[in-house]
This record gives structure tokens, C-alpha cells and sequence, in this order.
């Protein structure tokens, strides 16, 4: 591969991508291939890389046992960290228990989402009995489906951990806390993967380029302001940079340890869970 290969990648138009990937999408990290871009819905990326389409994606963590055969993980450019789980909203104030979700109606972003993992893993610890129906919602109608009573509660990630006091409603409880609490590892969320065909040789210079992304962005913030706030969807500015916060930081450089111990610890117990496929101890190791 040259600097002068195109590869086409898919990542969301959400902050924290768009944050990563600007100095790599505009050209900016030398030595770097040329990336065909695609920004996607995570549910979107997710079903590509289930397809085996584009070459690099941005897909959620719950995805990977489904497709590890012919992609492997980055070891930097994902999402993971602390304090920003999914959290599920209620219209009413809660009771302080989860047994209100008993038999009740439940939004979800994706069946196929870390954080619907995350909400089956608390939930088989928190409401034995079972909650009702699982609903599929676009993550940008779940608020509003919870606030106008077409569901009973959802299941809400990025920004929506700042906004949905904007919406009326309630947190009843944080899947990250959870996690944390009983664990003690960092929340998982999403992945960088790119296609093993492309050989070792590349996939070191891919997992090279996005660490320098990311380290480029920290530098100069200001330089990737235009296009986090073009693809923001009219999020305000200091959402946004809340957003970034939250989800960008030492994971997104380097996994390292404790990051691939969150990675293995949710998909065993996914796994476990019969939520997912297990996988083989290797399958996460970068080539």
C-alpha cells in the first residue's frame, strides 16, 4: 500500500468521530492513506460490516463476534471509558428500583448495539422478572417517544446523556455505572475494524494513522471545529464539546490492558448470556 491508496471508511457523523477522523479524512497525517468516506449511523456501519463492506468502519463493539473473521480491531480510534454508559429514561421520576421495567415496553437504538448489551446484561442483574416489549427506534426518536408515552422507557446514548433533562425526563438508571460497579473496567462502546485482507503490513499503518488523528485533534482542537459542527445535526456547540469529553481519551489512543479487558469481559458475558457468538481468545489480538 502507498500514501497515495484510497480506502473507504465508514464512521458516524456523531462529535467523537468526527473529531478523530478529521485530520486523517482531510489529509492531514502524513504518510497516511486517502480515506473515501461514509459517514453512517452506528446501526448502518454495523449491518456493512456484517456485509463485509468498506475497507475500515466504525461499528459497536457488540457487532465484533460477528464479524471477526474477516475484520480485525484496531487498537486505537474506538470509543471506551468511564462515566458514559447508556442510561435508561423513564417519563415519571423513578421508584429507585428497576422492577418498574417488569413487562413494560422498552426503546432500544439496536438490537445489534454495545449498548443494548449493556441494558440485557444490567438487566438480567436488576429486573429478574423480565421487561416486556423491546421496541427498535433511530436513537433521535427514542427521547421523544418515551416523553409522549408511545413507550414506556429508552434506552439513550450520546448526547441524550446531556439533553434529556431538555425532554422532561428521568434517569432511572446508568448501564455504565452498572457495568463499572461490577466489573471495575471501562465501559466498551465503539470499534475501529478494518478489513484483514488488507494484509499486517497496512493494518499497522491504519492503527498508526488513527492514533495520529486523535493525538493531531488533541493538539489543535480548533482545527477540527468545521467539521465536528457541519455534521453535528444542529447539536449546540458546548454539547458538542461536552460530547467529545466525554468520549474521546486515552482508550481512543491505545486500548492498551484495561481497555481490551472491557472489550473481552462484555463479549464473555454476552457470550454467556447467549446474546452473542463467543469468541476465540485470539480474536481480538491485533495482527
Amino acid at each position: 500500500m502507498t500514501p497515495s491508496t484510497t480506502l473507504k471508511i465508514a464512521y458516524s457523523p456523531c462529535p467523537n468521530d468526527t473529531f478523530v477522523f478529521d485530520a486523517w479524512a482531510h489529509g492531514r497525517v502524513p504518510g497516511a492513506p486517502r480515506l473515501d468516506v461514509k459517514l453512517a449511523d452506528i446501526d448502518i456501519t454495523n449491518g456493512m460490516a456484517e456485509r463485509g463492506e468498506f475497507d475500515v468502519l466504525k461499528v459497536s463493539y457488540a457487532v465484533l463476534p460477528y464479524v471477526l473473521d474477516e475484520y480485525a480491531l484496531l487498537p486505537c480510534g474506538g470509543a471506551l471509558g468511564r462515566g458514559c454508559g447508556p442510561l435508561v429514561l423513564t417519563r415519571e421520576p423513578g421508584t429507585g428500583t428497576a422492577a418498574q421495567l417488569a413487562g413494560r415496553t422498552v426503546a432500544v437504538p439496536s438490537e445489534r448495539s454495545t449498548a443494548y448489551l449493556l441494558f440485557r446484561l444490567w438487566a438480567a442483574d436488576m429486573v429478574p422478572e423480565g421487561v416486556g416489549e423491546i421496541v427498535v427506534l433511530p436513537f433521535h426518536e427514542i427521547m421523544p417517544a418515551v416523553r409522549d408515552g408511545k413507550v414506556d422507557a429508552g434506552l439513550v446514548i450520546h448526547e441524550a446523556r446531556f439533553t434529556y433533562p431538555n425532554y422532561g425526563l428521568h434517569c432511572l438508571a446508568d448501564m455504565g455505572e452498572h457495568w463499572e460497579s461490577t466489573t471495575g473496567l471501562p465501559i466498551p462502546l465503539g470499534a475501529i475494524i478494518a478489513k484483514r485482507s488488507l494484509g499486517v503490513g497496512t493494518l499497522g499503518v491504519l492503527a498508526e494513522a488513527a492514533r495520529t488523528s486523535v493525538r493531531m485533534a488533541w493538539d489543535d482542537p480548533l482545527a477540527s471545529r468545521p467539521y465536528v459542527l457541519e455534521h453535528a445535526q444542529e447539536m449546540d456547540p458546548a454539547v458538542a464539546d461536552q460530547h467529545i469529553g466525554l468520549y474521546v481519551n486515552e482508550f481512543t489512543a491505545d486500548l492498551g490492558e484495561h481497555g481490551y479487558a472491557a472489550v473481552r469481559g462484555l463479549l464473555t458475558r454476552a457470550a454467556a448470556e447467549g446474546l452473542v457468538p463467543a469468541i476465540a481468545p485470539e480474536a481480538l489480538t491485533f495482527p
